[in-house]
């Protein structure tokens, strides 16, 4: 099988080509760099992977025959794209439009990386897929929400319309080594904070809540989704909920870090809950996450131990 990645260079996007790999695929990697990183697939050395710089917010032309497309190509922190908010629009929109097109034109099967953050700032706790969401669309986080639910119905449009063989999963928060650390998502934020002795922000009051999934449950997540033959959403996540203020107390303690807890205003519209359902991914995929918090993040912390040594 030979697949294409989109976003390839990036933490999640990486973690998808090593999988990709490891299960005899050829892949190409498509990534802008603009959040991406040629390190994070530096250790590839096989002829099976090739790497293309594009913002496929413009046409990508390939020659090669394409069986599956992963398009992943997205700012995806708030750091990212709300000091990048046309791109992210534009990535969203036209960059999921050329990749569809791409897909039509190969026969390809397409699989979109959209996010929980199509739920906005929920009402239902857990989020199941049926939930149609709270989201402010003129709102500073809305160039990212709204560009993935435009990314969403613009796949099912070309499913529908033009019978294209679509995926969409839904990603929730997820976490491990190649995450950048000035990336501005909580786990980097925490330990990078922790293990240089500075004090850990959290915003609000801390009760808002997460649920954390480590990288290698995500991408077998996306895998067995795209395999699959389901064409509607599919959340792929962690359903273990803790709320930042208990995070935060838990990086402290496996980093053995003197920081203290510091408590800043809640930026604007950010979500009170963050929680999957993830029934379907259980039924459809048997899929369901593997990886302990504490394994995750001992993993986690190794890596950026390495930048801060």
């Amino acid at each position: 099988m030979k697949a294409l990645v989109t976003g390839g260079a990036g933490f999640l996007g990486s973690h998808l080509c090593d999988l990709l790999l490891a299960r005899g695929c050829e892949v190409l990697c498509v990534d802008n760099l603009i959040t991406g990183n040629t390190r994070n697939i530096a250790h590839i050395e096989t002829e099976r992977f090739r790497f293309v710089r594009h913002d496929v917010s413009k046409p990508l032309y390939i020659e090669e025959k394409m069986d599956l497309l992963f398009h992943l190509a997205s700012p995806a922190s708030p750091v990212d794209y709300l000091e990048l908010p046309i791109q992210t629009l534009k990535v969203g929109g036209l960059g999921t439009h050329n990749m569809l097109g791409l897909a039509k034109e190969k026969g390809a099967r397409f699989l979109l990386a959209s996010t929980s953050e199509v739920y906005g700032d929920p009402l239902v706790n857990p989020q199941t897929e049926e939930y149609w969401g709270n989201v402010n669309p003129v709102g500073p986080r809305g160039v990212y929400d709204e560009a993935k639910r435009f990314a969403e119905a613009i796949t099912m449009a070309y499913h529908r319309y033009h019978k294209i063989d679509t995926r969409i999963v839904r990603i929730f928060n997820t976490y491990g080594p190649r995450m950048r650390l000035n990336d501005g998502r909580v786990v980097p934020n925490f330990i990078g904070q922790a293990l240089s002795g500075e004090d850990i922000t959290v915003y609000g009051n801390g009760s808002q809540t997460r649920s954390f999934c480590y990288v290698s449950d995500e991408v077998e997540g996306i895998y067995r989704l795209m395999k699959s033959d389901h064409s509607l959403p599919v959340n792929i996540g962690n359903p273990e909920e803790h709320t930042i203020l208990e995070f935060a107390k838990i990086i402290v303690k496996m980093t053995g870090s003197s920081s203290k807890i510091v408590f800043r205003d809640l930026p604007v519209d950010d979500p009170k809950q963050r929680k999957p359902d993830i029934t379907k991914a259980r039924n459809i995929l048997k899929w369901e996450p593997k990886v302990s918090l504490e394994n995750g993040l001992e993993e986690t912390i190794k890596y950026f131990k390495k930048f801060l040594d």
